[in-house]
């Protein structure tokens, strides 16, 4: 017997005489599909030193300051901007690519359909012709409502393929595909679709697996049935930390419907459990807090922002205009807001107000430098890549060096350019640096003494005879000696690397000394983003300001992720939310 539905309402009925559901939750299915809906880029001397000469901070703010570009005579397709982003830019590595494009691999034409993909409900001779058609090696149903998924189909013609399965299976209809209908009704809202899938689980199954209790409590929530929404949280909580989407669904739920109290909790069960909550979740706390005068509910509000600057995380373009919209309507309070960027003194360009220094205080230094001293240098993994004899070798080279103004990762500078030499790159950047009078420090490898094509015994001399180096075995890894002579020079010395040294940041113990060393690293590490043969290298200028949530009182300065812009976990927002209080 054939049967047809065109509700799902009819599904109870259809297994109502039928005690088996087919495959429960119990067994192992593969929910990856839930992902993208719920988030479940020679004999030579080893080393040599420069003449001594007294430390020049002068020179060295010069070179910090000064970024110099192309004449005006080179050719426009090689000219650099001078509103060339800095390293940290949000969006800088992708326009980095942009401007040096690697070789594509070809792509290999993508895989056509095996079957047409059905825009409207069929029936069951139809569904039948499409089953003898597929010619894939998947199970037929489970891949085609996977497609639906994919391409968004309407819940019409999900509920005709479990109509077809059901009927051709005396009523059974796998939990697998039961929940990928769910997934769909969720997507396009349909509420009471959502309705009559809980109910068939909530007879037939003592207890669900996280994908699907996510979907239900993402598809209650903003029903008049809510509440049950919570319940289901609280299942989840006797098995498994809830995910932030989770929290996020109940939080939403509750504010919608004007229950304050609920959402607030839930917000403080998120942080206790150390996990980092959604900024959807965040904005919704402020556009309910629209136009209320409630000291209470408005001082929970800046503890958002101050949990935002505690944390270096950064709202989105719309959580933005929230935060602008909430402070200018709290009632007798005065703000007004304004979309703005800072100049590089670091003196906001909507208040004139300067932002916070990026260099970190005499406190906050010593700390960083005895925890990257314990943690990366000697409690580190670097004796994979060298070993303590040579370690200390460094140690005592650098201990008996006057401190540096500018430490160089020489293999990885001379490597920036690639169809130029390599020696003769190392030695442009140290002959523009000792003609500031700067004291130079160059981390080598013994490979680059011995003379070759890339490497002119003649130029390397040069080099050696400009700065001081040291020149470590070919195995050993750099970035520990850098950060070591870099630290060990004090608070003014800088280095120059394209390494942005995440693998040493993730040594760091805890979030705060991690927050601090890329603070550090913002305000120290100096990028070449241009190099002419017999012209002047470009360094790209040093950020004098903190990218951080901020404020004075009776100002507040947020930055915030603009929409069009990719920004990559080590980059900063370049765009800022000014707010002031009228007087």
């Amino acid at each position: 017997m054939m049967f047809c539905f065109t509700v799902i309402r009819s599904f109870p009925k259809l297994w109502k005489n039928n005690p088996y559901l087919g495959v429960g939750p119990g067994h192992s299915y593969n929910f990856l599909f839930l992902e993208d809906y719920y988030g479940i880029r020679n004999q030579q001397k080893l080393f040599s030193l420069k003449t001594a000469s007294p430390q020049n901070t002068k020179a060295m703010n010069l070179l910090a300051a000064k970024a110099r570009y192309r004449r005006k005579g080179d050719e426009g397709s090689n000219k650099v901007s001078s509103e060339f982003p800095h390293l940290f830019a949000a969006g800088a590595a992708k326009k980095r690519s942009q401007m040096n494009p690697q070789s594509k691999d070809h792509a290999l034409p993508p895989e056509k359909n095996i079957v047409q993909l059905p825009t409207k409900p069929l029936n069951s001779e139809q569904w039948d012709k499409l089953k003898e058609d597929f010619k894939g090696k998947a199970d037929f149903e489970n891949w085609i409502i996977s497609q639906m998924i994919h391409h968004s189909s309407s819940v019409d013609v999900a509920k005709s393929l479990l109509a077809w399965v059901a009927a051709k299976n005396n009523g059974i209809v796998s939990y697998n595909l039961l929940v990928k209908y769910l997934y769909l009704c969720v997507f396009h809202k349909q509420t009471s679709e959502v309705f009559d899938v809980y109910e068939i689980m909530k007879a037939r199954y003592k207890s669900l697996e996280s994908g699907g209790s996510t979907l239900l409590i993402r598809g209650l929530s903003h029903s008049d049935r809510w509440r049950e929404a919570l319940l289901l949280l609280e299942d989840m909580k006797k098995v498994m930390t809830p995910s932030i989407k989770n929290y996020n669904d109940c939080i939403q739920g509750a504010l919608l419907h004007q229950d304050v109290n609920i959402a607030w909790n839930l917000y403080e069960e998120l942080l206790g459990h150390n996990l980092i909550p959604m900024m959807e979740t965040l904005k919704a706390f402020f556009d309910f807090g629209k136009g209320i005068k409630d000291d209470q509910y408005s001082n929970k509000l800046l503890d958002i922002l101050l949990y935002l600057r505690n944390n270096k995380l950064y709202p989105g373009e719309s959580f933005a205009h929230s935060i602008k919209t909430w402070f200018e309507s709290v009632p007798g309070e005065q703000w007004k807001g304004q979309f703005t960027t800072i100049q590089k003194s670091g003196q906001c360009l909507g208040c004139g107000k300067t932002i916070e220094s990026i260099h970190l205080s005499p406190e906050e230094y010593e700390f960083l430098k005895g925890k990257i001293m314990r943690d990366v240098i000697d409690g580190g993994d670097q004796y994979k890549k060298t070993t303590p004899q040579e370690l200390t070798r460094f140690q005592n080279f650098v201990k008996y060096c006057p401190p540096f103004d500018i430490v160089v990762d020489g293999l990885n500078v001379a490597k920036m350019f690639p169809k130029a030499r390599e020696s003769q790159v190392l030695l442009d950047v140290v002959s523009q640096l000792a003609k500031q009078n700067l004291r130079v420090l160059v981390l080598g490898r013994k490979h680059m003494l011995m003379p070759s094509a890339r490497w002119r015994k003649d130029e390397m001399e040069k080099v050696q005879k400009q700065a001081s180096c040291f020149f470590a075995d070919n195995i050993s890894e750099d970035d520990p000696f850098l950060l070591y002579a870099t630290l060990h020079s004090g608070n003014h010395c800088k280095f120059i690397t394209k390494d942005l040294l995440r693998d040493h940041k993730a040594c760091l113990p805890d979030a705060k000394t991690q927050r601090l060393f890329f603070k550090w690293q913002q305000g120290h590490q100096l990028a070449i983003i241009n190099r002419c043969p017999g012209s002047k290298i470009t360094f790209q200028h040093i950020l004098n300001y903190d990218t951080v949530v901020q404020t004075t009182g009776d100002s507040w300065h947020i930055p915030y992720d603009e929409d069009l812009v990719e920004r990559c976990s080590y980059e900063v927002p370049t765009r800022w939310l000014c707010l002031h209080q009228k007087t």
